[in-house]
């Protein structure tokens, strides 16, 4: 992920984390949660010079990406610890 994506994530997530609040995502539709940060998005794409579609796509692309940075971590950090047992019971990821 390039600097200026990863800039223009942590802004939209920061515009979700003080608009959105407290919504639990999975109860929520994605299509009311993007609803909601419709004003921010258009305000990037304005800036950036492209379509508020464009925007959307690239917000759930580097979103996307941004989970599967995390859950590699998480499973790095779960063979970590695996590593360390000896021949006790490991924790699993799925």
């Amino acid at each position: 992920m390039t600097d200026e994506n990863r800039k223009i994530l942590e802004r939209i997530n920061t515009y979700a984390e003080n608009t959105l609040g407290e919504i639990d995502p999975q109860k929520v539709q994605v299509s009311v949660q993007l609803e909601q940060l419709k004003p921010v998005m258009e305000e990037i794409a304005a800036e950036k010079g492209i379509s508020l579609e464009d925007m959307f796509i690239l917000y759930m692309d580097l979103q996307s990406e941004a989970s599967c940075a995390t859950n590699q971590k998480l499973k790095e950090s779960l063979q970590d610890i695996n590593d360390g047992f000896d021949g006790g019971s490991p924790l699993l990821f799925r």
